[in-house]
């Protein structure tokens, strides 16, 4: 259920431009996420370049990743401290020239990757973004030579595939970010559906308690009408009685009028 979860989102993010096929290409597959991308694209290229840090040219790998240059930073700082152990300085923050000539860099003294070479050495890097994507660099001082493809292959071979890593590392994290914010808009698109369904049901429930009230106003009128036809009626009946009364008092004027010439006729 999770991996027809995970497919689903990852096919959104493709056909809504989320993640660039060309990133996915070089990506592997993602084994937290169960994302299985299928490709026939090679791995990231690592490539033997020359690039100028401090005023000193040095030979080292380039590597390019298709993904926003802040990201592959951050992660690039984090990936060196986590293999080399050491220290890692980076760039100055100050609003400089000096401090704008150490833009992208970053440096680790006495570093130690065994997997590379037993001895400590100074690593030299450099991330920088591009029209294309983001360029990872770095050179390697091990103290008797500096890394190179030919003079140094077996160190080259090593860190060539740290840097593959790293990107596939990168690659990982930025699709899985991608996963998590399209499952958060799935929660919110979910809450906004059943939202929409709550207020439908109330909106029933308001039609069915507004023609509830127009059959109650409708029998009130019903009654409202029998009840001035009764009073009508009861108006008609109240002169009638109106009439009967008057002539009853008539008649009675009348009967005292009689009796009272009778007393006039006894004296």
């Amino acid at each position: 259920m999770k991996s027809t979860r995970t497919y689903a989102l990852v096919a959104f993010l493709l056909l809504t431009g989320g993640i660039s096929t060309q990133s996915l290409a070089q990506a592997p597959a993602v084994k937290e996420t169960e994302v299985a991308v299928k490709s026939t694209a090679p791995r990231s290229v690592v490539e033997e370049t020359e690039v100028e840090i401090n005023g000193i040219t040095r030979k080292g790998q380039r590597i390019l990743i298709q993904l926003d240059s802040k990201l592959v930073e951050k992660a690039w700082s984090g990936y060196l401290k986590d293999k080399s152990g050491g220290t890692v300085k980076g760039p100055s923050l100050l609003p400089t020239p000096k401090g704008q000539a150490t833009k992208g860099i970053y440096t680790v003294e006495k570093a130690k990757i065994d997997t590379i070479t037993a001895n400590p050495m100074r690593i030299m890097s450099k991330v920088e973004g591009t029209q294309d994507g983001t360029v990872v660099w770095w050179t390697m001082d091990m103290g008797n030579a500096y890394l190179s493809k030919k003079e140094t292959r077996k160190e080259w071979e090593r860190g060539e595939a740290m840097l593959q890593q790293f990107a596939r590392q990168v690659y990982k994290q930025d699709v899985n970010q991608q996963i998590a914010d399209a499952e958060k808009v799935l929660v919110n698109s979910q809450s906004e559906a059943d939202r929409v369904v709550r207020q439908a049901d109330e909106i029933k429930n308001k039609i069915a308690k507004n023609q509830q009230k127009k059959l109650e106003l409708e029998a009130a009128l019903v009654a409202n009408a029998q009840e001035l036809e009764q009073l009508n009626r009861d108006v008609e009946t109240n002169l009638k009685q109106q009439e009967a009364a008057k002539q009853e008092v008539e008649n009675m004027r009348r009967a005292v009028e009689i009796v009272k010439g009778k007393m006039d006729k006894i004296n």
